[in-house]
């Protein structure tokens, strides 16, 4: 599905990572595999450090940590909050949404939208395109779009196919109405057939958290999981963004009228490095053009991966110079979402530690 939107901007970029970093060597004993497989995995997918949050810290925290932020450097007004969407797979709790938790530790106005989304690997791409149709209202000028994921707990620290790219981290994106007039092209596919390629099994109504759905059990591989974590078909999702995304990237610069070499930066999510570089070559762009070194250095936050990568790779040049991005998300749902747009000299763009 193609989508266009006019007269929309991001103006800034704060991203929010814990400070407990965690080294790829620290874990390997936990690993049903030797230390010479384990580097070697380490070495193909770039794995290295990934920051986990501490216990008990919720999606809730890192968010509020941002904006606090963000009002105490007079960067973001919180009586010009119109909407705030958050998008996540880890909300504080099954009701009431996390989106309402946050207004109301700040007791913003109430003359506002809160919205929760349920999304994961392309969410941020979704936000955005939540955000954009909201500032379609008169009354609606500037939306606060929060990503915020804190997965580690729903993954086994003896899973070597999942825990050592795990990450947990938030974003405050925000998005205004634009004076100088501009055309931003989206691109969103989805194959729910496929759902079960990233899954956690056990928590929810379909199967709620036991007794047994806590029993760590061994797979095929010399993996130990349990029911109640997160369960990733490798393969599958690597053959799926190989086959599915350079498409959907070619339709998206097609429609708007670009080619690849007019893009500056691809700001995909970022799985591993691995599967990036490989999709890079299969689009024939540059890999110095789409980065790939999120994972190795703060690990796989879901969507939070591509503000992420914007924050860590151009840091405050975006606040001198403008760029056409082109923005991706893959994986979860299955769901595929991509969005071209130009990042002009934004108010701020920079990582904080929690």
């Amino acid at each position: 599905m193609n989508l266009k939107f006019a007269n929309k901007k991001i103006t800034g970029i704060l991203t929010i990572l814990p400070k407990n970093e965690v080294k790829f060597e620290d874990e390997m004993d936990n690993y049903n595999f030797s230390h010479a497989k384990s580097l070697k995995l380490k070495m193909a997918m770039g794995y290295n450090t990934h920051r986990i949050a501490g216990e008990g810290v919720c999606s809730s925290d890192l968010c509020i940590y941002g904006l606090d932020y963000l009002f105490e450097k007079g960067l973001l007004k919180k009586e010009e909050i119109d909407a705030l969407i958050l998008v996540t797979q880890s909300p504080d709790y099954f009701m009431p949404p996390t989106s309402n938790v946050i207004q109301g530790h700040f007791a913003l106005k109430q003359d506002m939208i809160c919205m929760d989304i349920n999304q994961g690997c392309a969410g941020y791409i979704i936000g955005l395109f939540e955000a954009f149709m909201l500032l379609e209202q008169d009354e609606i000028n500037k939306v606060v779009l929060l990503n915020a994921d804190v997965l580690s707990p729903k993954v086994s620290m003896r899973d070597r196919n999942s825990n050592p790219l795990i990450g947990d981290a938030a974003a405050v994106t925000i998005v205004e109405k634009s004076d100088t007039p501009c055309t931003i092209f989206g691109n969103i596919k989805m194959d729910g057939t496929a759902f079960d390629a990233l899954i956690i099994p056990a928590g929810g109504s379909k199967l709620p958290s036991s007794l047994e759905t806590s029993q760590l059990h061994e797979d095929a591989s010399g993996n130990f999981r349990a029911l109640d974590h997160l369960v990733m078909k490798g393969d599958d999702v690597f053959n799926f963004v190989q086959r599915e995304v350079p498409p959907m990237i070619e339709q998206l610069l097609t429609t708007a009228g670009c080619t690849k070499e007019d893009v500056d930066y691809y700001m995909f999510h970022q799985p591993n490095k691995f599967m990036l570089s490989k999709l890079a070559d299969k689009l024939g762009v540059p890999r110095e053009k789409m980065p790939n070194n999120i994972v190795e250095n703060f690990g796989n936050a879901s969507g939070v991966s591509i503000p992420t990568a914007v924050s860590y790779n151009l840091g405050a040049t975006l606040t001198r110079e403008s760029f056409l991005i082109c923005f991706a998300g893959f994986g979860v749902g299955l769901t595929w979402a991509s969005v071209l747009m130009r990042l002009n000299k934004l108010d701020f763009n920079e990582i904080i530690n929690f």
